[in-house]
């Protein structure tokens, strides 16, 4: 059920509800069949890394988590 959203990538958005309420900052993915939005530095989690050949220690990384679309406000002007 994907919907026509009004934000799109790029887009500085505010968030208004949520851990993160208050912060601004640009959209790096939209995905509008769930209706979200990822928004850069909010909603980081830690994210478990395998041991690889190119990673052979394994560890963890900060990953960016995606927000519903109506916990977000576009910032017009910017």
């Amino acid at each position: 059920m994907a919907t026509k959203m009004k934000i799109k990538k790029g887009d500085t958005v505010k968030v208004i509800a949520g851990d993160d309420k208050g912060k601004e900052a640009k959209v790096v993915q939209v995905l509008p069949k769930t209706s979200q939005v990822v928004v850069e530095g909010c909603k980081v989690a830690k994210k478990a890394i395998k041991p690889s050949e190119s990673n052979p220690k394994g560890g963890f990384a900060n990953v960016e988590k995606p927000i519903h679309v109506s916990n977000v406000a576009k910032v017009e002007g910017k």
